[in-house]
């Protein structure tokens, strides 16, 4: 009710008719003791009391989530279930080549992989839709209930095709960035205020026009087919400038530097599979270290790999079905 705004709405996404939702409001209302939703408009919004308790019933419907998958995937000639969500930055790298080191189909092991934005895959994520997302550490704000655990550091990169006019100089000329397309992250998305940032400690003049985007199909075709100046994680064009299809620019974007690790619920237990798939995700950033790869290389084990995961206790956003 609360992502519909609207009690006939909601009843639509639920599969139930609009008395029944009502008649289950009253009822949780009338448990909680407060008023958990309002008007609005000619709609209906959360109240703030409503915006307290959806945290917990989102926490509370993702574990009864967890323990219905479990019982249904006791199914005989059905292998174990795992969940992924992946951010672009590790989609097209780091996830594939864990899932390959798994096994994926060639066992009776399924697997799913959902990319998208970072609200996106943690709502999933919270609603007991993913078993865990792989991608940049997100803000705080949206870290409630949801432990991180970090496996390398990476940076931005502002990135042209090979031979483009701006390749392979030594410093950047003035207005050039103004001169060219550029491609940058959707306003949102984690790493879009590092891009600003990085703005302003360049001296440079943000683009009047950018195109906004984390695709990472969309971004490669547009740098590669028509002369655009792409800002995006390195790990998403780290296969391109390696091959040499594209280049980097003369910025330096330490300071866009951040981790890139696991987000987990911090009441769910992975299964077995979900075990396994971390810990190739582990090795694998080792190796990538080991032979002089471009990640800045793996944090220290933390949480899930000793057993304890670090718990990100800050406010945030949660999600619930009915509400």
């Amino acid at each position: 009710m609360a992502r519909q705004g609207s009690v006939t709405l909601a009843a639509e996404a639920l599969g139930l008719t609009q008395p029944a939702v009502t008649r289950a409001l009253r009822e949780l209302e009338a448990v909680c003791g407060k008023p958990l939703v309002e008007r609005h408009g000619r709609g209906i919004r959360l109240s703030p009391y409503g915006d307290m308790f959806r945290h917990h019933a989102g926490r509370s419907l993702a574990l009864a989530r967890d323990g219905v998958a479990m019982l249904q995937g006791l199914e005989a000639g059905e292998g174990p279930q795992l969940s992924v969500g992946a951010l672009p930055t590790v989609s097209a790298t780091l996830v594939p080549d864990a899932l390959a080191e798994l096994g994926a189909g060639e066992t009776r092991s399924r697997f799913s992989v959902t990319t998208g934005d970072n609200r996106y895959l943690l709502d999933q994520l919270r609603r007991g839709d993913l078993d865990l997302v792989v991608g940049r550490l997100p803000a705080p704000e949206h870290m409630v209930g949801i432990d991180f655990e970090p496996l390398f550091h990476e940076s931005v990169a502002v990135v042209v095709a090979a031979g483009h006019p701006l390749a392979g100089l030594a410093h950047l000329p003035p207005g050039a960035l103004q001169s060219y397309p550029v491609l940058m992250p959707s306003k949102g998305s984690i790493i879009r205020p590092l891009v600003e940032r990085l703005f302003l400690e360049q001296g440079l003049g943000m683009p009047q026009a950018p195109v906004e985007t984390v695709s990472a199909t969309f971004g490669r075709r547009f740098v590669l087919d028509h002369g655009a100046i792409w800002i995006i994680s390195q790990g998403v064009v780290r296969a391109d400038l390696r091959a040499g299809v594209m280049q980097a620019l003369p910025l330096d974007t330490k300071s866009t530097q951040g981790p890139v690790g696991l987000c987990m619920r911090s009441e769910h237990q992975l299964s077995d599979l979900g075990l396994r798939f971390c810990a190739c995700l582990r090795n694998l950033c080792s190796a990538t270290d080991a032979e002089g790869g471009s990640q800045t290389g793996p944090v220290e084990a933390s949480g899930a790999q000793t057993g304890q995961r670090h718990a990100t206790d800050i406010a945030g956003d949660g999600v619930q079905e009915i509400l």
